[in-house]
C-alpha cells in the first residue's frame, strides 16, 4: 500500500542519516511533520476527492494543449452545419472544443415540442457527430462549467477567456459582446461572403424570378448560395429563368445583394453575340 512504501522511506531514511540526525534534533520534526502532512493529504483526498471540481484542472490542461489554435463551438454554427464541411478542408487548425452547456442546450431544443425547434436540434446533433466521426478533426467535449452564470453567452464568452481561445459563431449579438470582451471571433457568415464569386456590373447571369420585389415591376431571384439577385423589369417573368445584366452591387453586414435589369431575348442574344466578337 502507499503507507507501506511511505514508512518503508521513512526507516531506510533514518538508517541512512542515522548520524545527522543525532547531530541535528531539529532534522526529527521536520521529517515527522512532513509524512504527517503527506499522511492527512492522502486521507483527505481518499475521503472528500469525489467531491472535488477538477474541470478547471481540465481546462487549463486543454489551454496549454491547444493554447493558440482552439476554438470553441457555440450553438448556432452547430445547427447551421456548414463548420463541418469547412473542418473537413482542413483551413481550421486546432481543437474544435464542444462545451457541454452548448450540447446540452442542444439535446434540449432536440427535444423541444416545436417541430421546426426539433429539427434543427436533431440536425445540429447529427453536425457534431460527424465531427466526432471524422478523424482529421480533433473535436473535444469541454466539462468547464460556470454555475454562477446563466446566460450561455456568457458562459461561451467566460470559456474563452479562461482558454485563450477562439469563438466560432453565426449569432451576431454574441459576435459584438465578445469582440467588446476582448475575446476573438471566427464568424461563418463573414467567411461565406468572402468566399462569394466576383459579381461585375454588366455582367450577363441567369436567374429564376422567384417572386415580385418590393419597387414597381421588379422580380427577385436568389442564387445558389442565397445571394438575393433583384431585377428591375422582371414583375412579369415571376416563375422563370431569365437573363438579367448586372447593374451593381451592395455589400451589407447580412450580407450581399445583387441588382441588374431584366434582359429581353433578342436583346441579350445580341449582347452575347457582341461578348463573343470580343
Amino acid at each position: 500500500s502507499v503507507l507501506g512504501i511511505l514508512g518503508a522511506t521513512l526507516i531506510g531514511l533514518l538508517i541512512a542519516q542515522q548520524e545527522a540526525l543525532a547531530k541535528e534534533p531539529r532534522t526529527y520534526v521536520t521529517i515527522v511533520l512532513l509524512i504527517f502532512m503527506a499522511y492527512v493529504g492522502l486521507m483527505v483526498g481518499a475521503a472528500k476527492g469525489e467531491h472535488l471540481d477538477l474541470s478547471a484542472l481540465g481546462g487549463i490542461l486543454l489551454e496549454r494543449g491547444h493554447r493558440q489554435n482552439a476554438k470553441i463551438l457555440d450553438t448556432s454554427v452547430i445547427i447551421d452545419g456548414r463548420i463541418a464541411d469547412v473542418a473537413e478542408t482542413r483551413f481550421l487548425e486546432g481543437a474544435l472544443v464542444v462545451p457541454q452547456f452548448v450540447l446540452r442546450e442542444l439535446q434540449q431544443i432536440a427535444d423541444s415540442a416545436d417541430a421546426s425547434k426539433r429539427n434543427r436540434g436533431r440536425r445540429g446533433l447529427d453536425i457534431l457527430r460527424r465531427l466526432q466521426t471524422n478523424h482529421q478533426v480533433n473535436v473535444q467535449i469541454s466539462e468547464i462549467n460556470f454555475p454562477d452564470i446563466r446566460d450561455v453567452d456568457q458562459k461561451l464568452i467566460e470559456l474563452a477567456k479562461q482558454m485563450n481561445a477562439r469563438i466560432i459563431t453565426n449569432d451576431f449579438n454574441l459576435n459584438k459582446v465578445a469582440e467588446l470582451r476582448g475575446v476573438e471571433v471566427l464568424n461563418i457568415n463573414e467567411l461565406a461572403n468572402a468566399l462569394k464569386p466576383v459579381v461585375l456590373p454588366g455582367e450577363i447571369m441567369k436567374v429564376f424570378i422567384l417572386k415580385e420585389g418590393k419597387e414597381h415591376n421588379q422580380g427577385v431571384a436568389y442564387l445558389d448560395d442565397g445571394t438575393m439577385v433583384v431585377v428591375d423589369n422582371a414583375r412579369r417573368m415571376i416563375g422563370k429563368t431569365i437573363q438579367a445584366s448586372v447593374t451593381s452591387v451592395l455589400q451589407t453586414t447580412a450580407g450581399k445583394m445583387i441588382f441588374g435589369r431584366y434582359v429581353e431575348e433578342s436583346r441579350s442574344g445580341r449582347m452575347r453575340q457582341a461578348a463573343g466578337d470580343e
